[in-house]
């Protein structure tokens, strides 16, 4: 993508402001996006993003800047700029690398795409999305589908003042469906949305048939659902997509993006019990293949396997180069930004709650009245704190132990600190599920998960 003569020149100018560190990051990614309405092509899109962003330190203070002119000329035109920022000549020698000797970061890739989406067809795309419509269409109340395909390849290039130099391709493909069951006024939405750090063979295991089927099924459980209670009860949350609320409510106050300023409720916990003592959480980029995969992240460091929580004690933060700075903990290869145009924070990978010694039958038993939560929706989350209210997708009343009717409308409310010490049952049937996570440096592809979980008491949302 560049030679590490220009390469080392732009760092070397770069610093001529007399920062101390610098980091050159450039990228090219291809990306397709395709959607089905009804069995026909609604939507294509995509594009190709081309170009280099340059982090200055400062201490702990940032200065970025990109572009997406990444010829010789422009880079140099970048870094010059970027150094008079600070007072500086913007000159430097250019007549050699600058003194960097790059080393290569050894880092082989986790996974490699058998079917790489940039050899294949629209038509092998258009295939896939006609049999998730396929799986939906039709049946039972199911009146209207859509089906939706992503693909994104990123390539990146990470040299540093300090002699990195580290290359990376990522690979991401997804399927989402969308199933609307209609009777009468009654509709409901059924989602289902898998995705992998794999190329098109992903959908030789995730058939996306099934794909479209488990989303009409979801709307129709839900269609005829009666309104859920409202008040505090004990709460089975389904695995998979249950991981959502860690990841929201407690994932992002484990960031130091959080911690380095004092916000988040964990920041002087560490080695301390902030959970239930079956609680273990994990945050991984080393699972190949995995949606949330990272081989090398995006200050150029080898993705790490980070225990969060250990038997309901804090163990770890997840940790960028500037969150090292400032708190004094260790980088955990969690540095990612969405392209060039960011510059990288710590941030989430694949997160989930780890195995417990339960089962989901075994959880449901012992609620003589309470909610199982299968599926869970969207939400909202105040940040620092965990407070947070999210939907759920797919529920039901638990009476006598024994999954009882559909619930429509019901909600979850609570704090994830909080209910991190009354989760008090983990089963052992770990599930990732798949979505985008935004937050200061973009929105990245991040696996949320855990096994099913009970919770011994919290706030549902719903009709008193």
């Amino acid at each position: 993508m560049l030679d590490e003569t220009l390469a080392a020149e732009v760092l070397t100018l770069a610093r001529a402001g007399g920062a101390d560190f610098a980091e050159l990051f450039v990228e090219d990614t291809v990306s397709t996006s395709l959607r089905l309405h009804q069995g026909e092509v609604k939507d294509a899109g995509g594009g190709n993003l081309f170009g280099a962003g340059l982090r200055l330190l400062y201490g702990t203070r940032v200065v970025y800047a990109y572009t997406n002119d990444v010829t010789d000329a422009g880079l140099r035109d970048l870094a010059g700029q970027v150094a008079r920022a600070r007072g500086g000549s913007g000159e430097t020698d250019r007549s050699g690398a600058g003194g960097l000797d790059f080393r290569r970061v050894d880092a082989p890739p986790l996974y490699v795409a058998r079917q790489h989406p940039l050899h294949a067809g629209g038509r092998d795309k258009l295939a896939l999305m006609r049999r998730a419509h396929g799986g939906a269409a039709g049946v039972g109340f199911v009146r209207t589908v859509d089906v939706i395909y992503l693909d994104r390849v990123q390539r990146v290039l990470i040299a540093n003042s300090e002699g990195l130099w580290a290359e990376d391709e990522r690979v991401w493909t997804r399927l989402v469906v969308s199933a609307i069951a209609q009777d009468g006024t009654l509709r409901e939405t059924g989602f289902c949305g898998p995705g992998a750090g794999q190329g098109l063979e992903f959908f030789d295991d995730v058939a996306p048939e099934a794909t479209g089927a488990e989303a009409a099924r979801i709307a129709n459980a839900m269609l005829h659902a009666g309104y859920a209670p409202a008040g505090k009860l004990p709460v089975v949350i389904g695995n998979e997509f249950g991981g959502v609320i860690f990841h929201e409510a407690c994932g992002h106050i484990l960031e130091t993006t959080a911690v380095e300023k004092n916000a988040s409720v964990f920041a002087d916990k560490l080695g301390e019990r902030i959970a239930h003592e079956s609680v273990s959480a994990v945050d991984d980029g080393t699972l190949p293949g995995s949606w949330g995969m990272v081989t090398v992240d995006d200050e150029g460091m080898r993705g790490e396997r980070t225990v969060l929580i250990e038997n309901g004690v804090l163990k770890s933060f997840l940790v960028d180069r500037v969150g090292s700075m400032k708190t004094g903990h260790a980088r955990t290869g969690s540095g990612r930004r969405q392209n060039y145009t960011f510059a990288p924070a710590s941030r989430m990978r694949s997160t989930f709650i780890d195995r417990g010694q339960e089962t989901p039958e075994s959880l449901i038993a012992g609620v003589p009245l309470g909610i199982y939560a299968r599926k869970m929706g969207g939400g909202s989350v105040t940040p620092g704190t965990g407070d947070y209210n999210f939907a759920v997708q797919e529920a039901y009343m638990i009476r006598n132990g024994e999954i009882a009717e559909p619930l429509r409308g019901a909600s979850l409310v609570g704090n994830g600190a909080q209910d991190l010490k009354n989760i008090v049952g983990v089963a052992g049937d770990l599930a990732l599920g798949q979505g985008m996570c935004g937050s200061v440096s973009g929105s990245l592809p991040t696996d949320v998960g855990q096994p099913h979980i009970l919770i011994s008491e919290i706030t549902v949302g719903g009709r008193a």
